[in-house]
């Protein structure tokens, strides 16, 4: 009678993250589909006047699952330090849709306080971001440098500033007919932008700056 042999950690430990790497897009798949689901009942309209709460779940529950993972999971933070920086940087070039928040403020659908800040800021980051990788594809080292790093951080600014301006042009909205306010932002179709887009874009410029922390650790080692 054989004895049973228990899997070793090497063997297991690649079947684990072959298992993220199918599951990442499935998971990203099914977050963006119960978004816009929930978003064709209804159930992120708040009321004139208070704070945007359903949005701010929307936004900080997917954040804190992942920073929850990257803490208890070593497989997923091997795979997000495994990640394609040229690819982080250019999927933020999408941030040049910013304009379309100055077209809306220009049609008197949103109000100057959050769509001016916020649209100038994306399209900044998103202007910035083929640069970006073009100089990863030149020079990988470039991604431990102090100028990618402070695209990384102005990314995050970006958006907690966008997201504070939102939460209190929100607040202070008083319903009156006629009224320009961030209320669109809780319907679609451009619900995705704050409940999708903006916590994945802060994962990537998490993932980004996890991996420039890694090659600063590694080139002071040397």
């Amino acid at each position: 009678m054989s004895a049973a042999t228990l899997p070793r950690r090497a063997e297991i430990e690649p079947a684990v993250r072959t298992g993220i790497r199918l599951s990442v897009p499935l998971v990203l798949a099914v977050w963006f589909v119960l978004i816009v689901s929930l978003g064709a009942l209804g159930a992120f309209v708040g009321r004139p006047g208070t704070p945007p709460i359903a949005i701010a779940i929307a936004v900080g529950a997917p954040l804190l699952l992942f920073f929850t993972w990257l803490r208890l999971s070593q497989s997923f933070r091997e795979f997000v330090l495994s990640l394609d920086l040229r690819l982080i940087a250019g999927i933020q070039a999408w941030r040049w849709a910013g304009l379309g928040f100055l077209s809306l403020y220009a049609y008197h659908v949103l109000p100057a306080l959050f769509a001016l800040p916020a649209g100038l800021g994306d399209m900044a980051v998103g202007f910035a971001a083929p640069w970006m990788m073009l100089a990863l594809v030149r020079r990988p080292t470039f991604a431990a440098s102090p100028a990618f790093i402070r695209w990384n951080v102005l990314g995050i600014l970006d958006l907690i500033v966008a997201i504070s301006l939102g939460t209190v042009c929100a607040t202070l909205s008083t319903g009156t007919p006629g009224e320009i306010s961030t209320a669109p932002m809780g319907t679609l179709p451009l619900l995705p932008i704050p409940a999708f887009l903006v916590p994945l874009f802060l994962m990537l410029h998490t993932a980004a700056l996890m991996q420039s922390r890694q090659l600063i650790r590694s080139r002071s080692l040397r």
